[in-house]
């Protein structure tokens, strides 16, 4: 699937986290067992897919840095490659969007971790065509990771400009 010259943005939401954990915050809510269990095979999946990614930026929230730093660490890729942008916390689109513009410069796979509704709204605005849900109507259920493609062409943020060729969910996986 993976070409060699094309230009990709993966988007993946931050894995299954613990709601039963006692901390004041959302922010601070860390990955349960399934989310960490769920990380591990998503980095298996996108390193058999030829997916490593060039670049990473991410949400600086628990579960999200959790995500990122476990995925480049199986995947064994370098986590000095991973950047934290506090706008992904709680962004609409019109946020990430201007995220991907900062962060896309000079990269040919960027991975972009946050968190829903945004990464869904995200998913829907880049893909030329409408994404596949589940059967219980989600699209970016924790962990999932969307492969958009942008061919030869530079990753862009304009409505319908690339093709999803992938959207792998761990439970298809496990």
């Amino acid at each position: 699937m993976a070409s060699g010259q094309n230009h990709q943005l993966l988007i993946m939401r931050h894995a299954k986290s613990d709601w039963d954990a006692q901390y004041g915050r959302d922010f601070d809510r860390p990955l349960s067992k399934r989310g960490l269990n769920n990380v591990q095979a998503m980095a298996g999946w996108l390193s058999n897919q030829g997916l490593a990614p060039d670049k990473v930026v991410s949400s600086p929230a628990t579960r999200a840095k959790q995500t990122s730093s476990l995925l480049l660490k199986s995947m064994e890729l370098d986590k000095k490659n991973i950047s934290w942008d506090e706008r992904i916390y709680e962004a609409g689109l019109g946020d990430l969007l201007k995220v991907i513009e900062d962060h896309c410069e000079g990269v040919q796979r960027l991975l972009l971790v946050g968190h829903n509704p945004g990464l869904d709204s995200l998913v829907q605005y880049l893909a030329m065509q409408q994404p596949q849900t589940t059967l219980t109507g989600k699209l970016m259920t924790t962990a999932a990771i969307a492969v958009l493609d942008y061919g030869e062409g530079n990753i862009s943020t304009d409505d319908g400009s690339a093709a999803l060729v992938e959207l792998m969910r761990p439970k298809e996986l496990l």
